[in-house]
């Protein structure tokens, strides 16, 4: 099957194994980046496996049945080119960037560990180990610790309310076993989409897909999460208190899902309150969002009060969480970070933004698409993603979306969502380092508690 999406002149095929391709050529330079995409991620594991996407992926760097392990890097190395990979709650993926002439090993790459994934025992053991040393580093950074918290708590029934990295208690009891029965699960043809953005000519790389991919078998499509967040009817809090320097806040609201119409709404709002971050979740965190005439950068950074504050609404399959964080200034009471941030919150929610801000935001997010894909690594991202959690044709048409967002939409989105029952507020509230702290404090102590909005 073939088809093209006329604005990205991308070529859409399917093998029949099921496997999805995606070619966009690009000829501005010799180059060609491959991704490979599971439609996996850790809203897919359940109880007792949780942190099991991200640990396979871990593991398909480890070797294959053609591939020794200590020559994985290599191949694309010795072309000029890069490879990563990455886990999140909705997808598994793995990259190269190198030089055209490259494409063929990248192909032969990702089908070997689409099908011929090693998982030696001691390879497992290890990986344990980094994982877990992994886990706690990030149990150590304060702000990372609190997100984790904050998305917890928000969450009581979606498996989204897990961390991708997983529980440490899952983490110290899962077996090989466990490992390589959930890779030979996810890691099927047709759970999978393969991208290709570059230097190419789509009907000779396709013909390179099939000579890879076509051969590996189809499996049993895995069922999908069924699970719905149940609406929250109260406010909920979680405080950490633990040594550090710094305090920080975060004020979590449930977020629509990609798919609902309230998303771009929300997105252009967002874009007012925190200054627009763009949608590539590779790459939107390497360009900070303009914010000096964002409305909480005035209300928080502009009065002393805070010394950075972000947004963050991520397009995600089911719906999320919309969150913004605040990292307070040295010596400021986290209660007066929080009531300047709640007053301005609900002023948003009750009056809705300024026609000026409207257009600013629109048009910031218009420039944020446009270095969302200023490489064929974003581009090749971009594609993958969409495809992943709602369909290539959603990416396509996100320009179009934003700019047709209007007035009483983004103030219908402010009503709806920054709801003062249905948010989440997490607080990381620092002991002395020196650990000379109150003995009636807690050193180290998440604190739950749902109370009425």
């Amino acid at each position: 099957m073939h088809r093209f999406y006329n604005e990205l002149m991308t070529r859409r095929a399917t093998l029949a194994n099921g496997l999805t391709v995606l070619i966009q050529e690009d000829h501005t330079a010799p180059l060609a980046s491959v991704w490979c995409w599971y439609r996996v991620g850790s809203k897919d594991e359940p109880p007792g496996l949780t942190g099991v996407s991200h640990w396979v992926e871990h593991m398909n760097f480890k070797g294959t049945t053609n591939i020794p392990r200590d020559q994985v890097k290599g191949i694309i190395e010795q072309f000029g080119g890069s490879w990563n990979g990455y886990t999140w709650i909705d997808q598994t993926t793995y990259l190269e960037t190198a030089t055209r002439d490259a494409l063929d090993r990248m192909l032969f790459i990702e089908a070997e560990r689409m099908a011929n994934g090693l998982y030696e025992p001691e390879d497992c053991e290890s990986e344990r180990t980094v994982i877990i040393a992994e886990l706690h580093g990030g149990e150590n950074d304060p702000d990372q610790l609190l997100d984790q918290e904050v998305t917890a708590t928000a969450f009581k029934a979606h498996p989204y309310g897990h961390p991708t990295i997983g529980w440490l208690c899952d983490l110290q009891t899962m077996t090989r076993d466990d490992l390589y029965g959930y890779y030979r699960r996810y890691y099927i043809p047709n759970n999978a989409t393969l991208v290709i953005v570059g230097d190419v000519e789509t009907d000779e790389a396709l013909r390179g897909v099939e000579r890879h991919f076509g051969g590996i078998a189809p499996g049993e499509v895995p069922s999908r999460v069924r699970a719905i967040e149940p609406a929250q009817n109260g406010e909920r809090r979680v405080t950490i208190r633990q040594e550090g320097t710094t305090a920080y806040l975060k004020v979590a609201y449930h977020a629509p899902a990609v798919t609902d119409s309230r998303f771009y709404p929300l997105l252009v709002l967002d874009a007012a309150l925190t200054g627009a971050s763009g949608l590539n979740l590779w790459s939107s965190f390497r360009l900070p969002p303009a914010q000096r005439s964002a409305r909480l950068y005035r209300a928080l950074v502009e009065r002393g009060l805070a010394s950075a504050v972000a947004g963050a609404l991520t397009p995600t399959e089911h719906p999320f969480l919309y969150i913004v964080s605040v990292t307070a200034t040295d010596g400021t009471p986290l209660a007066s970070v929080e009531a300047a941030l709640l007053e301005e919150l609900d002023r948003v929610r009750h009056e809705g933004i300024t026609q000026a801000e409207l257009t600013k935001a629109k048009a910031q997010l218009k420039a944020r698409l446009v270095f969302d894909n200023d490489s064929i690594t974003n581009i090749a991202h971009q594609l993958g993603y969409f495809e992943t959690i709602a369909g290539v044709d959603v990416f396509a048409g996100l320009g179009s979306r934003i700019a047709a967002v209007t007035f009483a939409e983004v103030a219908e989105a402010a009503r709806a969502v920054l709801n003062t029952s249905s948010r989440t507020i997490g607080c990381f509230d620092p002991l002395p380092v020196s650990g000379a702290a109150n003995s009636l404090e807690p050193s180290n102590d998440a604190v739950n508690d749902d109370t009425l909005g």
